[in-house]
C-alpha cells in the first residue's frame, strides 16, 4: 500500500493494495454446485432490467476470486490479499497492478475454497490493470460480464465485491459519485477518466469488481481517498471501457503501449486568463515541450518568458490548446481522457491552438511513451 500525494490538510490518496497480513481464509465456504451461477459475457439477455443486491451478489460471487501474494525471500518475505474477477473460461483473471507487483508468487483462491498457483500475463502500471492466468478447473471459471463504462451517470446505483481485510466474498453498495477524475500514481504519470464511487471499499478491495445494477462489470476497484488508510466515503474505480482496450494487448504482448504527446504546462484560470489577455478562462497553456517528443516534431512552442503580476509570475508565450479532434478542451484532463478512449500509439490526433492570438491547427502524430517516465 502506498501513499500518494497530500489531499487537503490531512488526507491523502491510498491506493487499496493488498494487506500485508494473510488472515486465515474463511471457513465458511459456500456451496457452488450450480454452475448457473455465472455471468458470461456472451449469454447477458439483450433486455436490460435493474437488478437486486441478492441477484447481483449471487450472480457475480462464483467469478470473484481471492488474490494472494508472497514477496521476497526467507524471513524477508511479507504477504497479502487483494482481489481478482474471471475475464473467459481460458483461466485468465483480472486484477490491479500493483495487487501483484514485485510479487514472488500468486495464489488465486475460487468460491469453493480450492486453490491455484497464478502467472502473470501482462501489467500496466499507468491504468493499474494486470492479467494473471490459472489453470483451474473448467467448471471454477465464471467470466463476468464486462459493461460499458461511459453510459454511466453520477447518482446510478453500483455495488463492490471483493476481500476487504482478507473478508473474503464481501459485498457493498453505493452510488457513482462523479466520473471522469484523475488519480495519481507513482509516476509522474496519473490515471485519467476515473469513476468516483462511495461503495465501501477497503484495503484488499483492490482488483475486484464494481458493478452496475444490471450486473455488469463498469469498473476494477483501486483505490481510496483517506486520512487513516481506510474508507472515508471516497473510492475510485479504473473504468471498463480502460478495461476493454487495455485488457486484450495485455494478454496478446504482455504490456500496453500509451500515446503520448510530451508537453507540460498549467490550465487556464481567471488570473491566466487575464494575463495571456483571453476571452474565457478555458484551454491549457504549453509550458514545456519535451525534445523529439510528438509535441516537438510537430512544432508546438512552449512559453519562454514569465511576467509578473501582483508578485506572482505567470508563464507567457507558450501555445494555449482549445480543442483536440474537434472537441473542446477546458482543462489538461479532457486531453488525457481524449488520449485514454480514444487513441492509439500510431494515430494523428489534431490540435486546435492559440498561438500569439490567431488559431491555428496542429497535427500530431502519436508515438510511445517512453519507458520509465
Amino acid at each position: 500500500m502506498f501513499v500518494g500525494g497530500a489531499i487537503g490538510a490531512a488526507m491523502v490518496l491510498v491506493i487499496v493494495a493488498v494487506l500485508f497480513i494473510t488472515p486465515p481464509e474463511s471457513s465458511l465456504k459456500p456451496d457452488i454446485s450450480n454452475d448457473n451461477a455465472s455471468i458470461v459475457a456472451d449469454t447477458v439477455p439483450s433486455v436490460y432490467k435493474s437488478l437486486s443486491l441478492i441477484e447481483i451478489f449471487e450472480k457475480s460471487e462464483p467469478g470473484v476470486v481471492r488474490v494472494n501474494v508472497q514477496r521476497g525471500e526467507s524471513e524477508d518475505v511479507t504477504g497479502g490479499v487483494g482481489s481478482g474477477f474471471v475475464f473467459d473460461k481460458k483461466g485468465h483473471i483480472i486484477t490491479n497492478a500493483h495487487v501483484v507487483k514485485d510479487a514472488g508468487k500468486v495464489v488465486v483462491t475460487f468460491l469453493d475454497g480450492r486453490s491455484y498457483n497464478a502467472d502473470t500475463i501482462g501489467a500496466d502500471e499507468y491504468t493499474d490493470i494486470a492479467v494473471i492466468k490459472v489453470n483451474a478447473d473448467l467448471a471454477l471459471l465464471h467470466p463476468l460480464s464486462i459493461g460499458d463504462s461511459s453510459n454511466l451517470k453520477v447518482g446510478e446505483g453500483i455495488a463492490a465485491i471483493g476481500n476487504p481485510f482478507g473478508l473474503s466474498g464481501s459485498m457493498t453498495s453505493g452510488i457513482i459519485s462523479q466520473l471522469g477524475r484523475l488519480l495519481p500514481t507513482e509516476s509522474q504519470y496519473r490515471i485519467p477518466d476515473v469513476i468516483q464511487t462511495d461503495a465501501a471499499i477497503n484495503p484488499g478491495n483492490s482488483g475486484g469488481p464494481l458493478l452496475n445494477m444490471r450486473g455488469e462489470i463498469v469498473g476494477i476497484n483501486t483505490a481510496i481517498q483517506s486520512g487513516t488508510g481506510e474508507f472515508t466515503g471516497v473510492g475510485f474505480s479504473i473504468p471498463s471501457q480502460t478495461v476493454a482496450k487495455i485488457v486484450p494487448i495485455l494478454i496478446e504482448d504482455g504490456e500496453y503501449k500509451h500515446p503520448w504527446i510530451g508537453i507540460s504546462g498549467r490550465d487556464i484560470d481567471p488570473d491566466m486568463a487575464n494575463v495571456l489577455n483571453v476571452k474565457d478562462a478555458v484551454g491549457f497553456l504549453v509550458v514545456t515541450v519535451v525534445e523529439d517528443s510528438p509535441a516537438f516534431q510537430a512544432g508546438l512552442i512552449g512559453s519562454e518568458k514569465t511576467t509578473e503580476v501582483d508578485g506572482v509570475n505567470y508563464p507567457i508565450g507558450g501555445d494555449i490548446i482549445l480543442a483536440v479532434d474537434g472537441q473542446e478542451v477546458r482543462k489538461i484532463d479532457d486531453i488525457l481522457v481524449h488520449l485514454q478512449r480514444a487513441k492509439s500509439v500510431g494515430d494523428e490526433m489534431v490540435l486546435e491552438i492559440l498561438r500569439e492570438g490567431r488559431t491555428t491547427n496542429v497535427t500530431i502524430t502519436l508515438d510511445a511513451r517512453p519507458n520509465g517516465n
